[in-house]
């Protein structure tokens, strides 16, 4: 016997009913893999997806990686922290795929001139140190850290020549060690030492190639910290002028106000144009 009409629409009326709840149910799981306001629904405060430090480092080659450091400077203009930054966990992407590739790379743009122009901290600098501490906690992290910011203060640098690749400027340009990590610094002593402007594209192409410079040192150092686990230490030393400084200076001495490992010399060597810091020093 066939049922009857209203019996029949009731019945097809059931189920797409429930086929649009299975397919609400069904949208709503997806959604909370997402992003946006269905994302709280299972996100807890500080919290990450997998855990702190969950992603697993791998080992780089510093030469293949070179020319992606130098080429990331200048894609978009994104400049130091995105060309350093995108040479190792970039490169880790293209080679490994996830998790690598789901950074936005972007965001690293922000370093450009010591974050965008206010010259603090060098911005490849803090593209590798960032590197770092996308695997590794702060305490693990420190003594790569020092490793990297004390060799770049007294390495001659720019060492990188890309030859007929060069985008800004063809030919050798002149090192000098940086003396800081600071950006400011840097670039200025490196400006001054030289007779270079600081918008002349010899500038622009010695920080481009310095990004190459320290992509490969991180990544040495990446791979260091790899092979050695907790046993990496890092081979400079503390700066003769932080020692001189902590003397008095560091925390429980007659005057605690020093808190940085940088070398205090650039700023505080009693040049008259840094304003005779130690003249009349006790």
């Amino acid at each position: 016997m066939l049922p009857d009409r209203r019996a029949l629409l009731g019945g097809l009326g059931g189920l797409a009913i429930g086929g649009a709840v299975a397919g609400l149910t069904g949208s709503l799981a997806r959604a909370g893999t997402g992003s946006g306001a269905a994302e709280t629904r299972r996100f807890t405060r500080f919290s990450q997806q997998g855990g702190d430090f969950s992603w697993t480092p791998r080992k780089l080659d510093p030469d293949e990686c070179a020319p992606v450091a130098y080429d990331g400077f200048w894609h978009n203009l994104n400049a130091c922290g995105y060309g350093a930054f995108y040479s190792i966990v970039g490169m880790m992407a293209e080679k490994y795929g996830a998790p690598y590739d789901q950074f936005p790379f972007s965001m690293l743009a922000v370093n450009e001139g010591g974050i965008i122009g206010w010259g603090t901290i060098c911005g490849a600098l803090y593209g590798a140190a960032a590197a770092f501490a996308l695997f590794w906690n702060r305490e693990e992290c420190s003594p790569m850290v020092n490793e990297l910011f004390r060799w770049y203060e007294s390495a001659q640098l720019p060492v990188y020549d890309p030859g007929s690749a060069a985008r800004a400027f063809v030919g050798p340009l002149p090192a000098n060690a940086p003396g800081s990590v600071l950006c400011h610094v840097s670039v200025s002593k490196w400006c001054h030492g030289f007779n270079k402007k600081a918008d002349s594209n010899e500038l622009g192409e010695r920080c481009a190639r310095l990004t190459v410079d320290v992509s490969r040192k991180a990544i040495e150092i990446l791979n260091a910290k790899i092979a050695q686990g907790k046993a990496y230490k890092g081979a400079f030393s503390v700066q003769a002028a932080v020692v001189q400084c902590a003397a008095c200076h560091a925390a429980g001495k007659e005057s605690d106000i020093q808190k940085s490992k940088m070398d205090c010399a650039p700023c505080h060597s009693g040049n008259p144009h840094l304003g005779d810091k130690f003249r009349k020093h006790p």
